[in-house]
């Protein structure tokens, strides 16, 4: 999600609005005809002005039981309130969204009668545990990105779920998934973790990104024979190995670590991104490790020592004649 997104629902005073929130809209959804409008609610009363001795401005909390809810809404957007406690959405049976984006939440509490709740986002708050989601059955997209969370727990019963995004937190190891068995898209980057391991039940998976992490070495990944895109940048890995059943592959990047030779991956013939920035390739014959990737677009080669080469464009484009893009440059013909 990659990554939840960032826009900001506004307003002043006790205005609210109703509009649809489009952040996550999922390729299924789409518009077709006779399908019911999801409705998010946003009510943002973040911003109250507090006349006092020099009419300075103060940002108050929301009250969420001052907040009229339709109990027939689908989407609930409450973005950027200062909330600091999930309260009051009993009645919300038919929400299938809930975006407590950006607001101040220690807890994950009273969501069990949301039963039919498909995606839950609680980032850029103050969750210390994962907790409280053992009745949300039918959750399948879940966004706890940039909060304190330390363990990856208490997420066996999510059964259905087919993203997680756990970035920027405190977690150091990669644990208690093996029922997520129908996750497609794990996020994990900006952590603390050290090693690649309990990820053997998740077949389904094609997006793994465990960027900005503490790993040294590619391992555990031999089960993950649906795996297309791969991201492992910014880490320590030292060489480019254990990819072996990784066939799938269309994106691999393992930017800005300290890989000195490219090796290990000639049967990567899906190949169509790769990126090797930041790293300690200086031997040209390296590049034929991609020359069985027929489809290959995309190369990013920059701040190696093999850049110091004046002809470096030239011989990348000798090499690989499918690459349409070094680095950040496209390539002319």
């Amino acid at each position: 999600m990659a990554t939840t997104g960032s826009e900001t629902e506004s307003g002043e005073g006790a205005q609210e609005m109703m509009e649809v929130d489009r952040r996550i809209e999922s390729e299924e959804s789409g518009d077709d005809e006779g399908k019911k409008q999801a409705v998010c609610i946003v009510t943002d009363l973040s911003q109250q002005s507090l006349k006092d001795e020099q009419n300075a401005e103060a940002e108050t909390p929301v009250d969420m039981e001052t907040i009229s809810l339709d109990p027939e809404a689908e989407t609930l957007c409450l973005r950027q309130n200062l909330i600091k406690r999930i309260e009051n959405l009993e009645q919300l049976q038919t929400l299938k969204e809930l975006d407590l984006y950006d607001n101040q939440i220690r807890k994950i509490e009273n969501l069990e009668a949301l039963t039919g709740l498909e995606v839950l986002d609680i980032s850029f708050n103050i969750l210390r545990h994962i907790e409280g989601l053992d009745q949300l059955t039918q959750l399948k997209k879940l966004f706890l990105v940039n909060n304190k969370i330390s363990k990856i727990e208490n997420l066996s019963n999510l059964q259905q779920l087919q993203m997680l995004e756990l970035g920027s937190n405190r977690i150091r190891a990669i644990q208690n998934i093996d029922t997520l068995t129908n996750l497609d898209s794990l996020f994990l980057g900006k952590n603390k973790i050290t090693k690649l391991q309990n990820l053997d039940a998740l077949t389904n998976l094609t997006v793994l990104s465990i960027q900005s992490n503490r790993l040294t070495k590619i391992e555990g990944l031999q089960n993950l024979v649906n795996l297309r895109e791969l991201y492992l940048s910014h880490n320590g890995i030292e060489v480019i190995e254990g990819l072996e059943n990784n066939n799938k592959l269309t994106m691999l990047d393992i930017a800005a670590n300290r890989i000195k030779k490219i090796e290990n991956i000639s049967h990567l013939t899906e190949l169509q991104e790769f990126w090797m920035n930041d790293n300690l390739i200086e031997c040209w014959s390296d590049l034929d490790e991609l020359k069985g990737a027929k489809n290959l677009e995309t190369v990013y080669l920059e701040r190696n020592p093999l850049q110091k080469d004046p002809q470096y464009r030239r011989k990348i484009m000798l090499a690989l004649p499918s690459v349409r893009q070094i680095d950040a440059t496209f390539v002319r013909f």
